[in-house]
This record gives C-alpha cells, structure tokens and sequence, in this order.
C-alpha cells in the first residue's frame, strides 16, 4: 500500500528521499483561483486602529478638562499670564504713535467708505458688486417709489401709540392699505427689473426673485439713507 508523499518500501532510501525533498509542494491552480475569486487579502500583522486613536496620534495628546473649579481656575490664571508675556514681548509704542497708528486706522476706514458710498466696484460689498446690481440700483434710484415712504410711515405708526383709540384704528387702516400697494408695486418693480436685466444681460442668472427682492428692499429705505449713494437723479434715463 503506497502513501502520499512517502516513497516505495522497494525503492532505496537515497533515491525516496531525493525524491520527496527535491520536489517543491506547490498550490495548485485550482486553489489559485478560488483565493483570486474571493478577494483574498493577507493579514497586516496588527489591529487595525480607531480613528480616535489615530486622530490623537496625529494631533498630539488632547487636554483633560479640569475636575475641579479649583483647576479651571488655575488653568484660567496660566492662560492670562501667557497673554500678557505674549504681550510684553511685543514692542511697545509710544503715545505718539499709538495716536499716529489710530489716526492712520481712521483715515483708511473712512477712504474705504467714502469709495462704497460713490460706488467704486472694488470697495462695495459682495451683495452691490456687478453690472446688474448696479442697474437695479440706478433703475430704482431714477424713480419716485411709493415703498419710499414705508420707513417714515412706520414711525408715525409708533407715534399712534401716544394717540387717542379713534385716531389709532384710522392711522392703522392707513398703514395696511398703504402696505398693499407697497408690496403691488414692489412685485411691479422686481417684474420690470427682471425683463430689462434679461434683455441687456441674457446670461446673467441674476434675476427674477434675487434681484426683484434687492431692488424692493432699496426703494424701501430714505434715499439719502442708500448704500452706496444713488448715482442718478429722479427721472434720469437708463
């Protein structure tokens, strides 16, 4: 009876012998393809780590939160003490200076306003900046809007508290017809604003409610009150 791997009983020791250690035991292909076909993949060797841990390793050790308020206070005194070193290493100014540096901060914020109030494209804000806001603006600007007075209506409606009852319900049936007329005139506006913006611009994505609302909110405030200051006069052609 022959075994596997063993040789002849009849066959000499030596050549038994080169024959089961010459031979290399390979896998055969059969077994190849089923480890390829199941997606065999080799141990690393270790754990896979916790995203904590690993965060931690890149991050350095986190803090533990004080366990008593004698601690946080403790830590709260190291942390004003590293302030004020941090602040005494900076170079002192004299009182000259100091003045000299808040004037030069001053003279450079109102330069910066003054450019935003006259319309300079790269001193506006992101809302006011391009050519479209800036036909909504001019378009709302060479007009005499009835939005216009909402703001000083507003205030007479506060001034109605002081005011007998009669005269109250009077000044506030007022208000409300005035506030839908208002809002008629506003959806008017943002219509008109939004086909002369479609015309000059057609693909300027820019229009319909933005605009119609951006327009509405500035021909509801005072005119001398507009950020950045109106351009054109009532009635100017656009």
């Amino acid at each position: 009876m022959k075994f596997p791997r063993r040789g002849n009983e009849n066959t000499p020791s030596g050549d038994g012998d080169a024959d089961v250690h010459d031979t290399p035991s390979t896998p055969s292909e059969t077994d190849t393809s089923d480890a390829q076909r199941r997606g065999y993949t080799p141990s690393k060797g270790r754990p896979t780590p916790k995203r904590s841990e690993s965060q931690r390793s890149v991050r350095g050790p986190i803090t533990p939160p004080p366990m008593t308020r004698a601690e946080a206070r403790a830590r709260k005194k190291a942390l004003k003490a590293a302030k004020k070193d941090a602040q005494k290493n900076q170079p002192k100014l004299s009182k000259a200076e100091k003045k000299r540096a808040a004037a030069d901060s001053r003279a450079r914020a109102a330069e910066r306003r003054a450019r935003m109030m006259s319309g300079e494209e790269d001193y506006l804000l992101p809302r006011d900046r391009g050519p479209v806001r800036r036909f909504a603006r001019n378009y709302v600007d060479a007009r005499r809007n009835l939005a216009g007075m909402f703001m000083p209506l507003a205030l007479l409606v506060l001034l109605t508290l002081f005011m007998p009852p009669e005269l109250q319900g009077v000044i506030t049936l007022g208000m409300l017809v005035f506030l839908i007329f208002m809002i008629i005139e506003g959806i008017m506006l943002g219509r008109m604003i939004s086909n002369r913006i479609r015309e000059r611009w057609p693909d300027s994505d820019d229009t319909g409610f933005s605009i119609g609302w951006y327009a509405f909110v500035r021909a509801t405030q005072i005119r001398k009150l507009r950020v950045p200051r109106p351009q054109v006069r009532p009635g100017d052609p656009i």
